[in-house]
């Protein structure tokens, strides 16, 4: 089964497809859309809406799954978050992709074994994990990366 994994950020929304089978996982490809300075809110929920839908279209996963917004200590950008993600959902769903969500901490902990662990760490083990040869950058891709591996250990079912 094909799987996106989506990371949103306000600047950098990140996004990994892998090929999940039995007893076999491939990154299949990765990246970030990122959203130029200066942009007003609705520009920025049109960019990346119109980045995922070309992600779609180009790697056709079958589902999606997205990490839920941090608790942010500023609430205008837990905000901003949660409407970059709410854009980004609509653009998935309305592909007819079913949507999964999963928290920071259960990402980190099904690729790393720790639910607290660093970014860095998640990187390097995306790329253990998947047998990516050379980095994955930015970090939001190793994220996203993660968030579908997180969903493909939990049966690739959605939540």
């Amino acid at each position: 089964m094909r799987i996106l994994g989506v990371d949103c950020g306000s600047r950098v929304t990140g996004y990994g497809v892998i090929e999940s089978a039995p007893g076999r996982l491939q990154a299949v490809g990765h990246g970030a859309i990122r959203i130029p300075a200066g942009r007003s809110l609705a520009e920025r929920l049109r960019l990346v809406a119109e980045g995922l839908e070309r992600v779609v279209e180009r790697y056709g996963p079958a589902e999606a799954a997205f990490e839920e917004v941090f608790t942010a200590k500023n609430p205008r950008t837990a905000l901003v978050l949660a409407h970059v993600r709410g854009a980004a959902m609509l653009s998935v769903a309305r592909a007819g992709l079913p949507v999964a969500s999963y928290s920071p901490t259960q990402v980190k902990a099904s690729i790393t074994g720790h639910g607290g662990a660093p970014k860095k760490q998640v990187r390097r083990m995306v790329r253990l994990v998947m047998g990516i040869e050379g980095d994955v950058r930015p970090l939001d891709a190793s994220d996203a990366l993660a968030v579908a591996y997180c969903h493909s250990t939990r049966g690739g079912s959605v939540a």
